[in-house]
């Protein structure tokens, strides 16, 4: 899977990696070592050689990192010609849902949501991974599930925070009628085809949203993203 790596990526300062030198840290990275070794620190966060680990075929995605990717995203919208990222941590609509929208108010207190163009709500259902993109620029609301569930509840929630969030920000009442609210269907997205793959799917489906491209990979993409992803973390650098 590593194949598509064979040529040299731009990396930082105008400076590029071999193929060889990606491929080693990779190993290395899932291969042996103290379990609680910090192998990456940013977004004051911080990931263990355990949680770089859930990268591994057939492991499911953590919590760590998958707050760590989406943070990554987030950078990547900041550079010119992408758009601008707001994603919530995956520990938000777990806390909306049980507490509502006042447990919640405070984590955006230094950004204005309706200033981006895309907000991405990861959401964890117990044991499988599904996400939320909110499009400000369109006014959507879409679910994306890898094994084809309707999210028609969870959207609904969503543009329920969104009101009370516009009403309290910015003394502003978001009209039901001007937003399209979607379950992607399972034949317009990739979809699983194993019990372990929900994360990955999950990140990957907010990666090509948030460069505003088609959804085009398949399972079999699986085992390339999860080592892209391990040496893009370890970077805290999106290739």
């Amino acid at each position: 899977p590593l194949s598509r790596l064979r040529w040299k990526y731009p990396y930082k300062n105008n400076t590029s990696v071999p193929f060889g030198a990606m491929e080693r840290e990779i190993k290395a990275a899932l291969g042996e070592g103290k379990p609680d070794e910090i192998l990456s620190s940013a977004f004051k966060l911080r990931l263990t050689r355990e949680d770089i680990q859930t990268l591994n075929n057939h492991q499911w995605l953590n919590d760590e990192v998958i707050n760590f990717y989406m943070n990554l995203l987030m950078e990547r919208g900041k550079k010119e010609n992408y758009p601008s990222v707001y994603a919530f941590s995956t520990f938000f609509y777990t806390r909306l849902l049980s507490e509502g929208y006042r447990a919640v108010k405070r984590w955006t207190r230094n950004v204005n949501l309706f200033k981006q163009h895309i907000i991405l709500v990861p959401i964890h259902l117990t044991s499988h991974w599904t996400l939320v993109v909110v499009d400000i620029r369109k006014k959507t609301i879409t679910y994306f599930d890898s094994f084809g569930k309707k999210g028609d509840k969870i959207c609904q929630a969503i543009f329920q925070y969104l009101q009370e969030e516009s009403w309290e920000k910015d003394k502003v009442k978001l009209s039901f009628s001007e937003w399209t609210l979607y379950s992607m269907e399972s034949h317009e997205i990739p979809q699983q085809l194993n019990g372990s793959d929900c994360g990955v799917f999950m990140c990957k489906y907010a990666d090509y949203v948030c460069r505003d491209k088609p959804i085009t990979f398949t399972e079999k993409d699986m085992p390339y993203f999860r080592k892209k992803m391990v040496w893009e973390i370890i970077h805290q650098q999106l290739l």
